[in-house]
């Protein structure tokens, strides 16, 4: 029978099928950080047990840690004890580390592809929910719990139930303005947050095709935000070339061997998913949400929509919106870029492009944070910083930053902030924060207006 891409990367890694249970599943690489790991190195510690494949896993701090003054102690306890607890674990199970100012560290799903530690046919997890990020190079990458991660420290195996399968074809040519930011904000106006859930989904079309391994990276990023299991890409000549001579990506004759393989990664051209959604790439727009999850979205120049839900009416009521009204030329005071959605340096790129030979706004307070060391080191090299500070912004030290609040960077309550970030949750970047999702170029065009704009009128 025909099989998709997720079906040959799945049956590759089965180790057993229990008899009316789950599947045994092999595991190539298990990131960790600091925020979902303590539980699972203290059950190592209880049963005395090793991590069975240590050279497999790979750590770093990011949720916790501060975005400037790395090099000093950080203030806030709870954090510092987070990050000091993590490097005592990973220091005693002998594990593969990159602590802060290390220059491979960063947000764990933006270090995984530049390094090239995440690959294509690999199966990959991480306590995290946005590790379907790393679909986007070709793999099963997914997000799992603590108990699960000690599962797989400990046996480099998880027990899994196979999600059903779903194919998201967006044909066409993405308009002037548009970024993969877009089309996942696009796609879950469509489809809500929980239109996805139970699937695995494979991204297809010539509008997919066109994106950059970056933008591809953001997409995957944001699958879980439709309830999906995971996000994935084949992968093709885009993939390969972003990763040849990373790192940790195969060299020589390993090099060629590997993408031989990696270029059989794709759905066969009968195979048969579960469900089929399609799109038309024409129709997306710049987009940004309304709400509080990431599902109520809009393009920018339409009008928040009438829905008579208590729910729908508590979200409008947090955010100090109305139905019918729209954002453009809303004042904001906080604008974010970074988080491992938007912290890449296409990101920063386009942010850059957006803001060069202007200003920030006097009352607009932005962080501008890299996802990594590699990134903030490009940002250096292209000439980007110099661009930024001209144009009023500073680029922090890499870190999750704002996008969960779990540092010092906090929203402060009834504030709105235009963020590259990956959710709008009440309280997500802080109590009381009111957070906009958005693209780079969004967010560039607030930060420099001091409202809503729709980016295409500054381009």
């Amino acid at each position: 029978m025909a099989r998709t891409l997720f079906d040959k990367i799945w049956d590759s890694h089965v180790v057993q099928q229990i008899e009316e249970g789950p599947t045994q599943l092999y595991i190539d690489r298990l990131y960790c950080h600091e925020v979902t790991s303590p539980q699972a190195f203290s059950g190592l510690r209880a049963r005395g047990l090793k991590c069975f494949r240590p050279n497999q896993i790979f750590c770093m701090p990011d949720h916790n840690i501060p975005t400037h003054d790395q090099d000093k102690p950080i203030e806030d306890s709870v954090s510092r004890n987070q990050v000091e607890t993590f490097d005592k674990n990973v220091t005693d199970f002998g594990l593969n580390y990159f602590p802060m100012m290390h220059p491979k560290n960063g947000i764990i799903h933006v270090v995984g592809p530049e390094q090239g530690l995440s690959l294509p046919g690999m199966t990959i997890v991480c306590g995290d929910s946005h590790t379907s990020t790393h679909g986007a190079m070709g793999a099963v990458a997914f997000g799992i719990g603590t108990s699960e991660v000690e599962m797989v420290m400990a046996s480099q195996c998880i027990l899994q139930t196979k999600p059903k399968s779903m194919r998201i074809t967006i044909d066409g040519t993405l308009s002037k303005g548009v970024t993969a930011k877009d089309v996942a904000l696009y796609m879950m106006m469509k489809m809500t947050t929980s239109g996805a859930t139970g699937y695995f989904v494979e991204y297809a079309g010539s509008a997919i095709r066109s994106l950059s391994m970056e933008g591809r990276l953001t997409l995957c990023n944001l699958s879980i935000e439709m309830g999906a299991r995971g996000g994935m890409i084949a992968p093709d000549e885009v993939t390969f070339d972003y990763l040849k001579g990373r790192a940790y990506a195969p060299k020589g004759e390993d090099w060629d061997k590997a993408v031989a393989y990696w270029k059989t990664l794709k759905s066969e051209d009968d195979a048969v998913f579960d469900k089929e959604v399609v799109f038309d790439a024409a129709d997306i727009q710049p987009m940004i949400t309304y709400g509080t999850n990431p599902g109520l979205g809009m393009k920018i120049n339409e009008h928040i929509p009438c829905v008579d839900t208590p729910s729908f009416k508590k979200s409008l009521d947090y955010m100090g919106f109305k139905e019918g009204e729209c954002l453009l030329g809303k004042k904001i005071d906080y604008v974010f870029l970074g988080a491992c959605t938007n912290g890449r340096i296409e990101d920063f790129r386009m942010f850059a492009s957006m803001v060069e030979g202007k200003r920030k706004a006097d009352h607009v307070t932005a962080w501008l944070v890299p996802g990594s060391w590699s990134v903030k080191k490009q940002i250096e090299e292209e000439g980007l910083e110099m661009i930024l500070n001209n144009a009023g912004f500073e680029v922090r030290q890499p870190g999750c930053s704002a996008c969960l609040a779990m540092n010092d960077d906090k929203i402060p309550s009834g504030k709105y902030a235009v963020s590259t970030s990956n959710r709008n949750f009440e309280g997500r970047q802080g109590p009381g924060a009111r957070t906009l999702l958005a693209s780079p170029l969004v967010a560039a065009a607030a930060a420099i207006t001091g409202v809503i704009t729709d980016p295409r009128e500054l381009m």
